[in-house]
C-alpha cells in the first residue's frame, strides 16, 4: 500500500466514523426530544396539574376549617396535615410517575382509568369534609384522651352510615390521587400504608371514646361500620 491509498483509508475510516457518530447523535436527540413532549405534554400537565390542585385544596382547606370551627389561636400548622412521612411518600409517588412516563409512556394514557382516579379524589373530599362540617368542634386533627365538657359523641348526619367518615374520606382521596397519576405501584402502597396506620390509630382512638361515653359508644360501633375496609 502506498502513502496516498493510507491516507485516503485513514480519512475514509474517520468520515465513516463521524458519519455513524452524527446518526446515532441524531437518533438520541430525536428520542430525547419526543420523550421530553410526552414528559411535558398534555396528559402529564393533566394528570400533575390536577395533583398539585388536590394537594393542595386538600391541605388548605383543612387548615381553614380547623380555624374557622377551633379558632385560629388554638389551631397549630399541624393541621395542616403534613409530616415527613408524607412528603416522603409523595416524592415516591411523583418519583413513580415520571419514570413511568418516560420509560413506559403509553401506561398513563388509560384516561378511564385516570378519571376514575379523579372521582375518587373528589368524593373523598366530599366524604371527609362532610365528617368534618357535621361534627363541628369534636372533630379534631389530634385525638382527645381527656373527656371534655363539649365533647359530645356525633352519630347524625355521615356519622350514621361509618363512624370515621374523615378515616374514610382521606382513604378514598389518597387512594384516588394514584389511580389518576396512574401509578399502579403507588396505588397498593399508599393502600397498604394507610390502612396500616388507620388499623392500629381507629382501636386506639376507640379506646377513649369507649371510656368517655361507655356503652352509648359501644352499641354505635357494634351498629355501624369503621369506615376503613377491613377494619372493625
Amino acid at each position: 500500500m502506498n502513502y496516498r491509498e493510507e491516507i485516503g483509508n485513514k480519512y475514509g475510516s474517520n468520515y465513516r466514523f463521524d458519519a455513524l457518530s452524527l446518526r446515532i447523535s441524531h437518533r438520541f436527540r430525536s428520542i430525547l426530544q419526543t420523550k421530553m413532549a410526552e414528559i411535558f405534554g398534555y396528559t402529564a400537565c393533566r394528570q400533575l396539574s390536577q395533583m398539585f390542585v388536590a394537594i393542595a385544596f386538600f391541605h388548605s382547606s383543612e387548615y381553614v376549617l380547623a380555624v374557622a370551627i377551633h379558632g385560629k389561636i388554638t389551631v397549630a400548622l399541624s393541621s395542616l396535615l403534613i409530616s415527613k412521612q408524607y412528603l416522603l411518600a409523595m416524592g415516591c409517588s411523583l418519583l413513580e410517575y415520571m419514570l413511568e412516563i418516560f420509560l413506559f409512556p403509553g401506561l398513563k394514557e388509560f384516561w378511564w382509568i385516570s378519571n376514575i382516579g379523579l372521582a375518587l379524589v373528589i368524593i373523598g373530599e366530599i366524604i371527609r369534609k362532610t365528617a368534618i362540617l357535621t361534627a363541628g368542634n369534636a372533630f379534631t386533627h389530634i385525638i382527645r384522651i381527656h373527656h371534655e365538657d363539649h365533647h359530645e359523641l356525633v352519630t347524625h348526619g355521615i356519622y350514621r352510615f361509618v363512624r370515621h367518615p374523615g378515616y374514610c374520606g382521606f382513604f378514598v382521596w389518597a387512594t384516588g390521587t394514584q389511580i389518576m397519576l396512574c401509578n399502579p405501584l403507588c396505588t397498593v402502597l399508599f393502600m397498604l400504608v394507610i390502612w396500616r396506620f388507620f388499623s392500629t390509630r381507629i382501636p386506639y382512638e376507640e379506646h377513649f371514646l369507649k371510656q368517655f361515653f361507655g356503652s352509648q359508644y359501644e352499641e354505635y360501633a357494634q351498629q355501624v361500620p369503621s369506615g376503613v375496609p377491613f377494619v372493625k
